[in-house]
C-alpha cells in the first residue's frame, strides 16, 4: 500500500483525485484498471505559519512559567 496527498479537483458534479506519476510508476498501473482508495481528511497546519508573532518567545516562556513553583 502507497500513501499519497492529493487534492479534490472538480470534474462536473462531482470531485476526483490526481494519482501522481511516482506512485502510477511505482505501482505499474494502467488506465482501465481498478485501484482501491481510502479518504482521510488531512489537517494542514501550513496556514498558521507567520499568523502569530513571536517576537520575544523567551519572555513569553517566562510569564507563563510564574507561579508554577509555588
Amino acid at each position: 500500500m502507497i500513501r499519497s496527498r492529493s487534492k479534490l479537483k472538480r470534474w462536473g458534479n462531482s470531485f476526483g483525485v490526481l494519482i501522481p506519476k511516482e506512485v502510477v510508476e511505482k505501482e505499474g498501473l494502467r488506465e482501465g484498471e481498478e485501484v482501491q482508495v481510502s479518504i482521510t481528511k488531512t489537517t494542514d497546519i501550513q496556514h498558521l505559519f507567520g499568523k502569530y508573532p513571536f517576537k520575544n518567545l523567551q519572555k513569553q516562556k517566562e510569564k507563563m512559567r510564574e507561579g508554577w513553583g509555588e
